[in-house]
């Protein structure tokens, strides 16, 4: 019967304290209690009041596997009836090893706890560690240390551990504390106390107890501790909101435990808070409403020693569990002595001893299993655990500032320079390995017997990159800081945040600052995409570099982000520019597209720059900066105009020489005389489109052939108007192949490939096509025959050529063809949803027909890209050649190929142009003057510069999607059109 009073006053005093605070999260969720009342009915009827006591302590040994240490523990266990074991350190097999053999001796589960505040590698050598506290608090996203804690969760139970003493709670607010520092999340004691409830929870929620430390606080202080008693000489009011305000917020959280420190708080208690009464029954226990388990820091410390029977008066202050005490056997004979002297009751000891064993039920104790060895450490390190950790480094990559807007780098501008600091180059390799891979970077290492020859060696380069590696920075102060004064520079810290107060100067004088924490290969690369435009950072300093940046400084670089500047600044109104907005919403709702991205550029700088919609109707991935579209016939100025021009421009061939100068298969036909300018203004004579996939269909199983005008049970696929295609029919072995093979190269679609020398078979055919008349007739034939000229002048096919002479030195990382080579699908719109030559959605493979059975590159169509980087090719044709500090085109060439217009059309050499005479016809607004030119694309797409008010209008869509054969509403509405109304209604001056 006292049994249960005890038990019912124990439920009901935690139902009514949780009226007032969070109950316990562990206990809320045993959900038979009757049958947890039960089993620690069972245990306590076992047990002695001597044992009982035993269930307060916590034992503390090395995980050591000889015979004196098992008999060493086995005393503890059998004759003392320790509650749990703490193992200070060692290896991982030793420590599971000793954690099985005690388990199995102890008539009472023991509770396992770790020190484990950045992971088990913090104590066991060869397990995982996590980054510390201090460099996680700069991470925004506190669901990753969610994840974090519930990873942690699973190592813990894999080798048998149910409580872990972490996290750390301190608020980091003193520069000179000595123990505290690299352990709290920051200075901030909000941040502070979020990220200590996402860590608790994320490890509570998986089954292991969280014990947060160091109550009442522990962070500003001078002293440590391990070795004396730190002083917490502050008034009331500053410790609820500084030192109190995480522990308040983990108890409100539903944390399990709370470990008191060995810390005097005047205001709060006299002497040591870890045997006060006043802090933890008043403050912590009546005050916060924490009703979990109570722990003492470890009981060996110095700063708690000269007290005698320290544990009995732990208990007596208000702990349930009393940590590492010096001499066990003294300790408990010490709490059985304030028993007789009635200082504790037996109803003290049962009530905690209860709440022990309430808690070992909560974590599983009740039915333990042997923890299994075998594989433990092939267990342990997971995909999913090296993914977290990596996400965890790269979240916390705090940008403190970037002056010169180095991040990311123009890398159409030369002359970059890398400067390592660090013990060898291999070290500092990963860094410039990525960099490298996309633009041209010097690389020089940093040695202080040649500071000299470095700095002569960066003198004449356009800006520095300082990659610091070594904590060892002062000698090279005074190059660096020179540096910076003299050109742009980037300071990037691959190591403790620290490092930069010993170089003051120089991050005061540095355009950029990084933060990287850790110069782990993947950190590496990590930043070094920062700098090429290619991912994400928006890290937050947790504490405050002294003179330099304050706790919470830090910049988000986003490459999805899009990038404008004020209108205002270009003449332009902001507000009348504006207006596109709503004609690009009204585009999605009218099904002209599923999303588009707008970009408008004056002077070269974006005054408007905005996506709209989605992939799809279905709307499940928002258009985003990096969004690649399938370019469609933009591709014959941004690529194959591209190429003919720089050919030009070197003197390979000439406007009126024949092409068949230089495609000798075109010699003996009718096509013998077609110049290159006939090619670029569409006067060929040669037809406007041809249907060379024919040739791959079987037309054998195309019952009543492959189209038909009206429909039949065969022919079910409306295409157009009259046109109904053939739905059941088989592809010409011959040519294509459902899996890849040498023979069968080229993939067309999802699972189809086409013979390697198909593009071949397609140029035949156009050899054999009649020609027209020279009249202008606009065809894509013209430009899949520039291509071949292209690539036989150039001696390499045509986008190798183009990557090599434009693309990768103008820094356009995302425009390629045949993108699946370097992009992941998911970043690539889809410009049909079913094709009904090539079956299934088309993302990532080209949506022109021609231009897919050529390969993929052709002269026509097949190029991807983003609008920034069409936008920057179009600045370069603006700036007459110019990109960056590099030359492309001649100026002569650019205004030859810009100005130069037909006789016979509105088309000029390769450009399209407005059509002043019929403006209802015209691809351009009516108020687009005459010396504009650009280009547009079947999937949705145009570009158009115009250089007497030097804009730059840049529109991607995929408005083919879902299928290319519904109505045209993005011509229909005038979408484009109207959007450049408003951009020139929109110019101020």
């Amino acid at each position: 019967m006292k049994k249960r009073i005890l038990w019912c006053i124990l439920c009901a005093f935690l139902v009514s304290t949780s009226l007032f605070a969070q109950e316990p999260a562990l206990l809320s969720r045993v959900h038979d209690t009757e049958a947890c009342r039960k089993w620690v009915d069972g245990q306590m009827e076992k047990m002695t009041l001597k044992q009982k006591v035993g269930q307060l302590f916590i034992y503390t040994l090395q995980p050591v596997t000889n015979q004196y240490s098992k008999n060493v523990l086995r005393k503890m266990v059998d004759d003392y009836g320790v509650g749990g074991l703490l193992f200070t350190g060692g290896e991982l097999r030793k420590q599971v090893q000793m954690t099985n053999y005690a388990q199995a001796h102890a008539s009472v589960p023991l509770m396992v706890t770790f020190d484990g505040e950045w992971g088990l590698g913090m104590r066991l050598k060869d397990t995982p560690s996590f980054p510390y506290n201090r460099v996680l608090g700069c991470i925004q996203n506190d669901s990753l240390l969610y994840e974090y804690g519930k990873e942690v969760a699973r190592q813990c139970r894999l080798i048998g551990v149910q409580i872990n003493f972490a996290p750390v709670a301190d608020v980091d607010n003193n520069p000179n504390n000595p123990v505290i520092n690299f352990r709290s999340f920051g200075s901030d004691p909000k941040r502070v106390a979020e990220k200590v409830a996402a860590y608790v929870k994320g490890l509570e929620d998986n089954g292991v107890m969280a014990v947060c430390k160091h109550f009442p606080g522990h962070g500003d202080t001078e002293i440590d501790s391990h070795n004396a008693l730190p002083e917490l000489n502050f008034d009331r009011a500053r410790l609820d909101s500084i030192e109190l305000y995480p522990f308040k917020k983990a108890v409100e959280a539903g944390i399990g435990g709370v470990m008191v420190g060995h810390l005097h708080a005047p205001s709060l208690g006299e002497g040591p808070a870890s045997i006060s009464q006043e802090v933890i029954m008043r403050t912590l226990i009546d005050e916060l409403r924490f009703h979990g388990l109570v722990v003492t820091d470890a009981l060996e410390m110095k700063g708690i020693a000269g007290h005698d029977d320290v544990c009995a008066r732990a208990l007596i202050a208000g702990n349930d569990v009393v940590l590492s005490p010096r001499n066990l056997k003294k300790e408990i004979d010490g709490v059985m002595s304030a028993l007789k002297k009635g200082r504790l009751s037996e109803t003290d000891i049962d009530r905690k001893c209860r709440k022990v064993l309430s808690f070992k039920y909560a974590l599983g104790l009740s039915s333990w299993k042997k923890v299994e060895e075998e594989g433990l450490a092939e267990k342990l390190v997971t995909p999913e655990l090296l993914s977290l950790q990596q996400e965890l480094s790269k979240a916390a990559v705090t940008v403190l500032k970037d002056s010169s807007s180095l991040v990311p780098l123009d890398l159409s501008v030369s002359g970059t320079v890398l400067l390592s600091v660090s013990s060898s180059l291999s070290e500092a390799y990963p860094f410039y390995h990525q960099l490298k891979q996309t633009f041209p970077v010097g690389w020089l290492h940093a040695n202080v017997d040649s500071l000299d020859a470095v700095e002569a060696r960066l003198r004449p380069t356009q800006r520095v990159l300082v990659a610091l590696h070594s904590d060892k920075v002062e000698p090279y102060a005074a190059l660096l800081e020179k540096l910076a004064k003299d050109k742009p520079l980037a300071l990037i810290c691959f190591g403790d945040m620290k490092m930069l107060e010993k170089i003051p100067e120089v991050v005061r004088h540095a355009s950029t600052v990084i933060l990287a924490h850790s110069d782990e290969k993947f950190v590496q690369r990590h930043v070094a995409d920062l700098f090429l435009d290619n991912a994400y950072a928006d890290g937050r300093l947790s504490i405050p570099l002294s003179g330099l940046f304050k706790a919470g400084d830090g910049l988000t670089v986003d490459p999805e982000a899009p990038r404008q500047y004020s209108p205002e600044d270009v003449g332009m109104n902001a507000s009348i520019l504006s207006q596109i907005d709503s004609i690009a919403e009204e585009g999605i709702r009218l099904k002209a597209y599923p999303g588009c991205h707008v970009m408008i550029l004056r002077e070269g700088l974006p005054v408007y720059n905005k996506c709209f919609g989605s992939y799809t109707y279905e709307g499940k991935e928002a258009v985003k900066e990096n969004s690649l579209y399938d370019l469609a016939s933009l591709t014959k100025v941004t690529a194959t105009l591209l190429a003919v021009m720089k050919l030009y421009d070197e003197g390979k061939f000439g406007l009126t020489d024949r092409v068949a100068d230089y495609l000798p298969i075109l010699k003996k036909t009718d096509k013998s005389r077609i110049t290159v300018q006939d090619l670029l203004f569409h006067e060929s004579g040669l037809p406007a489109y041809w249907p060379f996939y024919e040739e791959a269909v079987d037309m054998k199983s195309c019952k009543g052939g492959l189209f038909r005008k009206k429909a039949d049970k065969n022919h079910t696929l409306k295409l157009a108007e009259n046109v109904y295609a053939c739905n059941d029919f088989r592809y010409n072995p011959e040519w294509i192949s459902h899996v890849p093979s040498a023979e069968y190269p080229l993939q067309v679609a999802d699972s189809l490939f086409l013979r390697s020398d198909f593009s071949k078979n397609i140029v035949e055919q156009i050899v054999k096509l009649p020609l027209k008349g020279k009249s202008y007739r606009y065809s894509c034939l013209n430009f899949m025959l520039l291509k071949e000229m292209v690539e036989k002048i150039a001696g390499m096919p045509m986008d190798v050529y183009l990557d090599s002479v434009f693309y990768a030195p103008m820094g356009l990382r995302h425009t390629t063809f045949l993108p699946l080579r370097k992009f992941p699908k998911e970043q690539i719109v889809p410009s049909v949803e079913t094709d009904f030559l090539r079956g299934g959605r088309l993302q990532g493979f080209v949506q022109d027909e021609a231009a897919a059975f050529m390969g993929g590159v052709s002269g026509n169509a097949g190029l991807f890209s983003t609008t920034q980087d069409v936008a920057r090719i179009a600045q370069m044709w603006l700036d007459k050649g110019i990109c960056g500090d590099r030359r492309y085109l001649s100026r002569a060439t650019c205004e030859l190929f810009t100005t130069l217009k037909s006789r016979d059309s509105r088309r000029g050499l390769g450009f399209d142009k407005p059509d002043a005479e019929h403006t209802d016809n015209s691809p351009c607004s009516p108020e687009a003057p005459a010396s504009v030119f650009g280009h547009t694309g079947f999937t949705g797409t145009c570009v158009w510069i115009d250089p007497d008010n030097e804009l730059i209008f840049v529109f991607l869509s995929n408005r083919t999607y879902p299928s290319v054969y519904e109505p045209n509403n993005l011509v229909r509405y005038n979408i484009r059109t109207r959007m450049q109304q408003v951009m020139y209604q929109s110019i101020l001056y």
